[in-house]
């Protein structure tokens, strides 16, 4: 079986073997800095629709380029989206769920200036992404750790209130001890 990734040449897709891209070795072709960019320019425009459904895909979608630096603002609009809260839920259900320091630093810019509202989805997606593993959960709270030592002051008070939503949660599943 031959595994076959799109190739795009003046805005023709054509298949390609990946072994024709790259070598004999079976890798994944990374895709350049400017396609990402492209990526992120169309989501940024989709979140700015007036509909709530294209701003809610566009946070889901976007939150993969968290770590884009031009894609923390809109992201931290679409957490507070003024309009639904569903987008404001979907948004940053999909930030923690990367369970990395990009998305747990907009959540926690976002939780900083929230209101009660939007803190209240936002801690809906906090319970949704970690209530199922003690040890997800608790490498959220170290990441929250790390997040207070940010220079930012937003940054450092919504990860304290993060970190006290993560540590209310009770997990359905602990790790079994070594016996």
């Amino acid at each position: 079986m031959v595994d076959v990734r799109a190739s795009i040449n003046n805005d023709k897709v054509t298949p390609t073997p990946i072994a024709a891209r790259c070598g004999e070795e079976w890798k994944y072709a990374a895709v350049g800095q400017e396609h990402r960019r492209a990526v992120v320019a169309a989501l940024i425009e989709l979140a700015a629709s007036d509909d709530w459904q294209d701003r809610a895909d566009a946070g889901r979608a976007l939150a993969s380029f968290a770590e884009m630096p031009e894609s923390q603002e809109p992201l931290l609009h679409l957490v507070l989206d003024v309009d639904n809260v569903f987008v404001t839920r979907v948004t940053a259900e999909a930030l923690l769920a990367r369970k990395d320091l990009a998305g747990f630093t907009i959540v926690a810019q976002a939780l900083a200036s929230a209101d009660d509202q939007h803190g209240y989805y936002i801690d809906d997606a906090v319970n949704a992404v970690f209530m199922m593993f003690a040890s997800e959960r608790d490498q959220a709270m170290e990441a929250c750790g790390a997040l207070a030592l940010d220079a930012s002051a937003p940054v450092r008070q919504g990860a304290a209130e993060l970190r006290g939503v993560l540590a209310a949660i009770e997990p359905l599943l602990y790790p079994q001890d070594p016996a």
